[in-house]
């Protein structure tokens, strides 16, 4: 008796469950196209497609590798408000990339988060995992309260995006964001690697410039060009197009070797500094990667790297350079070796320990800007 009792309870909990999944899937949405809301994480506004990092005068100017890194729309974000139960993102992918280290959620996915109400801090709601295709619908998140909701949804990391279209169910409100957060009007311009760009964080939200997005409650545009960082001029010029920056970051060390460094970084630093003198700029090491504590070529080029960087860091200083930081990297990782994917790429340990360590000084640095 007790046996048939526990079977009836757990075909009616099945049941209950199909139901649910089924007015949940049958529901209505409408759709609307999120470039209708505030974009963040560019540069500038007018870049080659509305989800691209490069405007288009780049192309054929810029070397190639950097301008195809440019359709990948890592950093970039809307930002949107909602009182719908549920919520669904349709987007397309330029493509399928994937990579043997890093998950197809922080590759192509995007992100959900949202605004807690009580201490205001941003909160990850759920993400929106890539399907086979490159056209994606997805159910993010359901059977919510339905109340006003303010939301930012991540972009991907390493493929860009095309097209992505909001859906919230039908009879809710979709509208413009009620709250200026994460701040815009004044961005942080970081530029840098792979891991600047956000390889290899399990999904877009924990890429570290996007972490010190909502840690400091402020734009932050995200130039890492994956194995690019070899401190292209029209980079430095883009940058220095920014309007209103209240901070530069160039953290490129661990694409340049040390002749790169002697040679180009001055004259990038001074394209940006010409254009705005009283703007600090951050300067951050190569981090001491695990396996370099066993290797010791691999040791002895990093310090070889981070010499000539902090050499050109001296320089200016005795040139009367003022508001300019720098960032050792020899603690960046902490000492366990636990914190990256392959021996260099971060893990979202690794990313939040980043984050943790350069923000004194970005805050130090705001704070005199």
């Amino acid at each position: 008796m007790k046996r048939l009792v526990k079977i009836k309870a757990i075909l009616g909990f099945l049941l209950f469950s199909a139901v649910a999944a089924y007015a949940q899937e049958n529901k209505s949405y409408l759709y609307t196209d999120a470039s209708t809301f505030p974009i963040y994480g560019k540069a500038i506004p007018n870049t080659s497609a509305t989800y691209e990092r490069l405007p288009a005068s780049l192309e054929g100017v810029i070397r190639p590798d950097v301008w195809g890194l440019a359709h990948h729309s890592a950093g970039i974000s809307v930002r949107f408000r909602s009182n719908s139960p549920s919520i669904k993102l349709r987007w397309i992918s330029f493509g399928l990339a994937t990579m043997n280290h890093m998950t197809d959620t922080g590759t192509r996915g995007l992100d959900l988060y949202t605004q807690d109400p009580i201490d205001g801090h941003w909160r990850f709601a759920r993400s929106a995992r890539p399907q086979k295709d490159t056209l994606n619908d997805v159910m993010v998140i359901g059977n919510m309260e339905p109340v006003m909701r303010e939301y930012i949804v991540y972009f991907s990391l390493y493929e860009g995006v095309k097209k992505l279209e909001i859906g919230v169910e039908e009879g809710s409100v979709i509208d413009q964001p009620a709250l200026d957060s994460p701040k815009k009007g004044s961005p942080i311009v970081m530029y840098g690697t792979s891991i600047l760009q956000g390889g290899c964080a399990n999904r877009p939200g924990m890429a570290f410039t996007n972490i010190i997005s909502r840690e400091l409650d402020r734009e932050v545009v995200n130039l890492g060009f994956s194995g690019n960082a070899k401190l292209d001029y029209e980079i430095a010029e883009l940058m220095a197009s920014v309007e209103n920056p209240s901070l530069f970051v160039l953290d490129n060390v661990p694409n340049c070797n040390a002749s790169l460094i002697d040679e180009r970084e001055e004259k990038f630093f001074r394209i940006i500094r010409d254009a705005h003198p009283d703007v600090p700029v951050v300067f951050i090491e190569n981090p001491n990667y695990p396996h370099t504590v066993f290797d010791q070529k691999a040791a002895a080029d990093v310090a070889a790297r981070n010499a000539s960087m902090r050499a050109v860091y001296e320089k200016l200083k005795k040139a009367g350079e003022k508001r300019i930081y720098y960032i050792k990297g020899d603690k960046m990782l902490g000492t366990d070796g636990e914190a990256t994917v392959d021996g260099v790429h971060f893990t979202d340990l690794g990313m939040v320990r980043y984050t943790e360590y350069v923000l004194p000084t970005l805050k130090k640095a705001l704070r005199k800007r």
